[in-house]
């Protein structure tokens, strides 16, 4: 099991280490309530200072902006960014991930007509066709298949079951998890009069440095061009990305979003769970969609925006807050409605 001295993690953090407790070792983090004599844990916000008096961590990551009580005895570390830091010393106590072995395993298929750089890992059952690039120190896991003239980068790893169509190409240090589709044929057909003729998808999928791709997602190839996912961009589980697809550098995609063809994201777009967005639309740069919301016209660089259909989240909010008030209000208008009809009678009757 590794282990740390809150020194090492000082260092790491370039903050000083808790004066007369250099030298205490932690093994592992946990939570506020679930960690131990031996963990670390980590304080984000005030809400959370009751588990921080009560926590048995050895020492605790603290958020800048809390308000720490001022007889504070446990060791701490104050940063600017509380999960950051959680996530620089994460990567000292993560587990190494098992991968198959340098080399072939001797099921895999490698056409002879495919290239193989050094230091690859080519696991169980992996299938490589023809005309596939496979760069240096590539890991495919068991039940991977490359389809033809594919091209991997390097340092490229493909996790198990996870499906490459012909001509598809990765850049270097891409990640992609277990049973992800890249290269499916975009969903394009058109109605000639008795049936839905399907148009031809002669494009591919070109997914640059740096990308992270969850579990079960699929993104479609152009109907001609590319559909493009930019460097450094992380896709959470379970996202369609429809064909002719222009995604910019280091977006955020987070679970179910859906987009529909020819949709273009700017540089830093922030699109939340469930979100949808509409075909040939365009979201500007650093722009966001809260979750669940349907995005049906383009989006101005850094605007956020929420709701169905989705609109400047402040004015979204306006809404959904009349919205809660429209039972009160239809109450006043009745009785308004009552004292007008009383009015009316009063008049004829006089």
């Amino acid at each position: 099991m590794p282990s740390l001295t809150l020194s090492d993690i000082a260092e790491m953090l370039h903050v000083p280490a808790p004066a007369g407790h250099a030298q205490t070792t932690v093994t592992g983090m946990a939570t506020l309530a679930d960690a131990g004599p031996t963990d670390l844990s980590f304080l984000g916000s005030d809400a959370y200072l009751k588990q921080f008096a009560a926590t048995k961590a050895a020492a605790v990551i603290v958020q800048k902006r809390v308000k720490l009580p001022r007889d504070v005895a446990r060791p701490v570390f104050v940063v600017d960014d509380a999960d950051l830091a959680v996530a620089r010393v994460l990567e000292r106590f993560a587990p190494a991930v098992p991968r198959p072995p340098v080399g072939r395993h001797h099921s895999a298929f490698v056409a002879p007509s495919a290239s193989v750089g050094d230091g690859a890992r080519i696991g169980m059952n992996v299938f490589v066709g023809d005309g596939a690039r496979v760069g240096k120190n590539v890991v495919l896991h068991p039940g991977v298949y490359v389809g033809a003239d594919v091209t991997l980068g390097d340092e490229v790893e493909l996790h198990a079951n996870v499906v490459l169509r012909e001509r598809v190409t990765l850049g270097h240090r891409v990640i992609i998890h277990a049973g992800s589709v890249i290269g499916t044929d975009g969903f394009g057909y058109r109605w000639d009069g008795t049936r839905h003729q399907k148009v031809p998808q002669i494009g591919t999928v070109i997914i640059e440095d740096d990308v992270e791709i969850g579990s079960c997602v699929c993104i479609d190839r152009a109907k001609f061009s590319a559909t493009r996912v930019g460097k450094g961009t992380k896709i959470d589980n379970l996202v369609q990305i429809g064909h002719n697809v222009v995604i910019g550098p280091h977006c955020i995609i987070v679970g179910q979003a859906g987009l529909a063809g020819s949709v273009t994201l700017g540089a830093g777009v922030v699109l939340g769970g469930q979100s949808a967005l509409r075909d040939h639309i365009t979201m500007g740069d650093g722009s966001m969609v809260a979750a669940c919301s349907g995005v049906a016209e383009d989006v101005d660089p850094k605007m956020i925006v929420s709701g169905l259909p989705a609109l400047p989240h402040r004015q979204s909010l306006r809404e959904q807050a009349a919205l809660r008030r429209l039972p009160d209000l239809v109450t006043q208008v009745r009785k308004l409605q009552e004292q007008i009809d009383e009015l009316k009678r009063a008049g004829g009757a006089s």
